[in-house]
């Protein structure tokens, strides 16, 4: 069994045991750093909403309020060890201070659409908030697009669940991909970013 479908197997059980507040706390635990995924949680949900279990738009709000605390606790690590982080370990990840000052830039000028697109990224909308806790992204901006983007995620992976209903895991057989994918765009778009500015 690989670490993806053990995870799977843990988020179907919470779930299925403590409904709403499974739901809460798994996206919780994927938004503060914890890679479990919310393709499985959110799905899983739509198929209970699906079997009558679940309310739909309380399965998508326990999901994006949950994602929302989950940020709160990256954003605060980020904002308090972030840097002393970057300073000890960066140049092990490759990472200068011209490129962290560059990113920082980034953040500063285009923080909210970085945060609204980041929770919309697979793989990306896990890590997404700890860089703009380091960049001091305005904490009232930071919640009010990490909300809107994580409900339209929890929205789009719920409904996928309740269409597919019984057959929901199917979605997980794609989730490998849809990660690679967000990577190697954020790869690229930080290629250019440094490359511009440098």
């Amino acid at each position: 069994m690989s670490i993806t479908e053990f995870l799977v197997e843990i988020a179907v059980e919470v779930v299925s045991e403590i409904g709403y507040l499974g739901v809460f706390i798994l996206m919780l635990l994927e938004s503060a750093l914890i890679p479990i995924p919310s393709e499985a949680i959110m799905p899983f949900a739509g198929f209970l909403v699906a079997s009558g279990e679940m309310d739909f738009l309380a399965a998508v709000l326990a999901g994006t309020l949950g994602n929302l605390v989950g940020s709160w606790l990256a954003y605060f690590l980020g904002d308090r060890y972030g840097r002393s982080f970057l300073n000890r370990y960066g140049r092990y990840l490759l990472i200068t201070e011209e490129h962290w000052r560059h990113a920082e830039e980034f953040f500063q000028a285009r923080g909210k659409l970085a945060v609204f697109v980041g929770r919309l990224l697979p793989a990306i909308r896990t890590i997404i908030s700890f860089p703009a806790g380091m960049a001091k992204v305005e904490i009232i901006e930071f919640s009010i697009y990490t909300f809107i983007g994580s409900f339209i995620w929890c929205l789009a992976l719920t409904y996928i669940g309740v269409v597919l209903g019984s057959q929901w895991e199917i979605i997980k057989n794609y989730s490998l991909y849809l990660d690679i994918l967000a990577l190697l765009i954020l790869a690229a778009a930080l290629i250019y970013i440094f490359k511009k500015r440098s």
